[in-house]
C-alpha cells in the first residue's frame, strides 16, 4: 500500500465518518416535533378528563329502571364519541387476509392492522449458548403502535374522535375486508383493505358516507396519527438502527427522509406528499395516496440501545376531505421486504427507501452494481460466489486505472538510484533534497501524483459498495463459508468482553483476513519505494489496515468478503503486471529519451519548485538568526 493508496483510504474513511454524523436535528425540526406531540397530548388529555367525569358521576340505584341506565350509558358514549356513539361499545375481534407471502391480522377495534407476518423471511435470535435459531418475523406487531384517524366531530370530548376507540363492523369476502364505524341514520366511516395475490401490496381506501353534517369543517381536516415502534429484526442492532427511519416523497420533488442517526422531525404540513414509509433496514411499511396527502409531520426518536425496540417513528398525515355527502380517498399500502423490483412497481420512486445512497453513489448501486449482481444471481445460487465474480468484474473494469498506477510506480522505482544519490549528497539539507528531487522528476517526465489519481477515480465505486452490501436484502441471512449472514458481521471467535469504538465482542474472520492480505500487499508493493523524505509514511501504511480492522469488524461480512477477494485479485494483478506486462527496460529507455528532449515550461512544476526554494530560503534565514542570537 503506497502513499497515494493511503491518502485515498483516509479520504474514504473521512467521508464515511461525515456520513455517520450527517443531519443532526435543527431547532425548527424540534419545534415541529413539539407541536406534533402537543396536538396528540391535547386529544388524550380531553379523553382522560371525560373518563374521569364518567367515573365520578353518581351511580344509578340498583333498582333503577333499566331504561334509565341505558339512557345514561348512551349519553356517556355520546359525550365521548359524539355521533359515533353506536361504535363506541363492542368487543374486539380479529380477522385475517393472507397469501403465499404474507399473513395480515386485523382488529375490528380501530379497523387497523395488528401485525403483518412474513412467510418467507425470519428473524434470527440466539439462545443461551449463542446458537442461532429462526423465529417469526412480524411488522407493526408492537402493542404500543398506533394507526388511528382523528375525526373532528362536534360535541365529542376534545372535539375529536379517535378511530382507535371505535369498534368497527367487519365484513370479509375473499381477499377483501371492510371495517365500518356507524354514526347512525345510514352514516358511517369505512376502511377497506384488499390484499393482492402474490404480493405484499394492499389496496386501501377510506369512505365518508353522510358525514358532512357530523365532521366539523374547520380547516383542521382529518389527521392520521401513525406511531410505529420498530422491532429489532437483524443480528446487528447498532447497524440496523442507522438504516431505519421515516422516508417520504413530496408530490413534486424527490424522496427524502428523517435523520437515520439522531432524533429528527420533518415538518411538511403544507407540502403535498405522495407517500410516507416507516422503514427498517430490510423491511418497510409504506402508505401511498392515489392523489396526494395534504401534508405531514414526521419524526424519528432514538431509543436507548438497551430498549426492546429499535426506534420510535411517528407520522401525522393530513387526509384530504372535501366535506361532501359521500366521498372516498384511495390509497395503497406496502408491508414487506425492501425488494427493489416490487418497490419500483409501486411507483413514485418508492424504491428509494432502500438505502443505496444518494447522487452518483446511489445511481451506481441502483443501475450498475445491482443489475449486474442480479444477473449473476440468475445463474449462480451462492451469494458468496457471486460476490467473487462481481469483484473480478469490478477489478477488470478498473484495471486500466490500476495499470496506470503500477506504471507510474515503476517509473518512480526506476529513479531510485538517482534519488539515493541525492539523499546522500544532500543528507544534511532536506529542503534542497526535495528541490533536486522535483528537478529529476521533471527531467525524466515522472509525475509523483500519477498513482494518486487512479485511486481517487475508484473511490465512488468503493463508497458505493460500502452502501450496497448492507442495503441489499439479497444478502440478508445468506450464508457463505463460515458467515451465516452476509448483511451482518461474521463471527470466527467470541470474546468474553466488549471492545469499544464499535469493534464488538467478536472477531470477524473476513475482516482479519482482509487486514492480513492488505499488509502482505503493502509489503510487496512498497518494498522498492524510497521513504527517506517521509519516514513516518513507511509505518503509517502498516498502521492503516489495523485502524480499519476495528471499523470493519462489525460491518456487513459481504463487504469484508468483497474486500478480501479484491485484495487477492489486486495482488495477482500486481504480480502479473509488474513481472510480465510492464517492461522495465523499455520504461528506462523511454524515460532516457524523454530526458534528452527539449522541455516545455510547466507552470505548476515551476511554482512548486519556487515554493520549495522559498521555503528553503526562509529556513536558512531562521537558522542564521538563531546563530546570531547565540553569539
Amino acid at each position: 500500500m503506497d502513499r497515494n493508496t493511503i491518502i485515498g483510504m483516509l479520504l474514504i474513511f473521512a467521508l464515511l465518518m461525515a456520513w455517520q454524523q450527517y443531519n443532526k436535528p435543527k431547532a425548527a425540526a424540534l419545534q415541529a416535533q413539539k407541536r406534533l406531540q402537543d396536538s396528540i397530548a391535547r386529544v388524550e388529555q380531553a379523553q382522560k378528563q371525560q373518563k374521569t367525569q364518567e367515573t365520578d358521576a353518581p351511580t344509578a340505584p340498583a333498582n333503577a329502571n333499566s331504561t334509565t341506565a341505558d339512557s345514561a350509558t348512551i349519553a356517556s358514549m355520546t359525550a365521548a364519541a359524539g355521533a359515533f356513539a353506536p361504535a363506541a361499545i363492542g368487543q374486539e375481534q380479529t380477522a385475517t387476509l393472507e397469501n403465499d407471502l404474507v399473513k395480515i391480522v386485523f382488529s375490528n377495534k380501530g379497523g387497523r392492522i395488528l401485525y403483518a407476518e412474513m412467510k418467507q423471511h425470519f428473524k434470527i435470535d440466539e439462545d443461551d449458548k449463542k446458537k442461532e435459531i429462526k423465529t417469526t418475523l412480524r411488522l407493526l406487531a408492537d402493542p404500543k403502535n398506533k394507526f388511528e384517524y382523528l375525526l373532528p366531530v362536534a360535541g365529542a370530548a376534545g372535539g375529536v374522535v379517535k378511530t382507535s376507540d371505535l369498534y368497527f363492523q367487519t365484513q370479509q369476502s375473499g381477499n377483501q375486508i371492510t371495517f365500518r364505524a356507524n354514526a347512525g341514520e345510514g352514516r358511517f366511516f369505512e376502511q377497506t383493505y384488499r390484499l393482492s395475490p402474490d404480493d405484499y401490496r394492499l389496496d386501501y381506501s377510506l369512505r365518508f358516507e353522510g358525514l358532512n353534517g357530523i365532521l366539523a369543517n374547520d380547516g383542521q381536516g382529518i389527521r392520521l396519527n401513525w406511531v410505529n415502534y420498530l422491532d429489532k429484526l437483524e443480528k446487528n442492532h447498532r447497524f440496523e438502527r442507522n438504516y431505519s427511519t421515516v422516508y417520504y416523497r413530496p408530490a413534486n420533488d424527490a424522496p427524502n427522509y428523517c435523520s437515520c442517526t439522531s432524533s429528527d422531525t420533518k415538518d411538511k404540513g403544507s407540502v403535498p406528499l405522495k407517500w410516507v414509509s416507516h422503514a427498517n433496514q430490510f423491511f418497510n411499511t409504506a402508505l401511498m395516496a392515489e392523489t396526494s396527502f395534504k401534508g405531514a409531520v414526521m419524526s424519528t426518536e432514538m431509543l436507548d440501545p438497551t430498549d426492546t425496540n429499535l426506534k420510535k417513528l411517528r407520522s401525522e398525515i393530513s387526509i384530504p376531505y372535501q366535506g361532501s355527502a359521500s366521498e372516498t380517498f384511495a390509497m395503497r399500502m406496502y408491508l414487506g421486504p425492501n425488494e427493489f423490483r416490487r418497490l419500483r412497481a409501486m411507483g413514485y420512486e418508492l424504491e428509494d427507501v432502500i438505502p443505496f445512497g444518494r447522487s452518483i453513489l446511489g445511481s451506481i448501486n441502483r443501475w450498475v452494481i445491482r443489475p449486474v449482481f442480479n444477473f449473476l444471481l440468475g445463474f449462480i445460487s451462492s451469494k458468496g460466489i457471486v460476490i467473487l465474480i462481481l469483484t473480478l468484474l469490478v477489478k477488470m473494469a478498473v484495471y486500466p486505472l490500476t495499470y496506470r498506477m503500477l506504471y507510474s510506480q515503476s517509473k518512480m522505482g526506476a529513479l531510485k538510484p538517482q534519488l539515493a544519490q541525492l539523499k546522500e549528497k544532500f543528507k544534511d539539507d532536506p529542503q534542497q533534497q526535495q528541490v533536486e528531487t522535483m528537478k529529476i522528476y521533471r527531467e525524466f517526465g515522472v509525475n509523483p501524483l500519477g498513482g494518486c489519481l487512479p485511486s481517487l477515480l475508484q473511490m465512488p465505486i468503493w463508497i458505493a459498495l460500502y452502501r450496497f452490501f448492507p442495503a441489499s436484502i439479497e444478502f440478508r441471512q445468506a450464508s457463505f463459508l463460515w458467515a451465516t449472514d452476509l448483511s451482518s458481521y461474521d463471527v470466527a471467535l467470541r470474546l468474553p468482553f466488549e471492545i469499544p469504538m464499535g469493534f464488538g465482542s467478536h472477531i470477524s474472520a473476513f475482516t482479519l483476513l482482509w487486514a492480513i492480505s492488505t499488509l502482505i500487499y503493502t509489503y510487496y508493493s512498497t518494498r522498492d519505494m524510497d521513504f527517506s523524505a517521509n519516514p513516518a509514511m513507511k509505518y503509517m501504511q502498516y498502521v492503516m489496515p489495523l485502524f480499519f480492522l476495528g471499523f470493519f469488524n462489525s460491518y456487513a461480512s459481504g463487504l469484508t468478503c468483497y474486500l478480501l477477494f479484491s485484495n487477492l485479485i489486486t495482488i495477482g494483478q500486481t504480480i502479473i503486471t509488474r513481472n510480465y506486462i510492464i517492461d522495465q527496460k523499455k520504461i528506462l529507455a523511454q524515460m532516457e529519451a524523454y530526458r534528452k528532449q527539449p522541455k516545455k515550461k510547466n507552470t505548476w512544476q515551476d511554482r512548486l519548485e519556487q515554493a520549495m526554494k522559498e521555503q528553503q530560503r526562509i529556513q536558512a534565514e531562521r537558522a542564521k538568526q538563531a546563530t546570531t542570537k547565540k553569539k
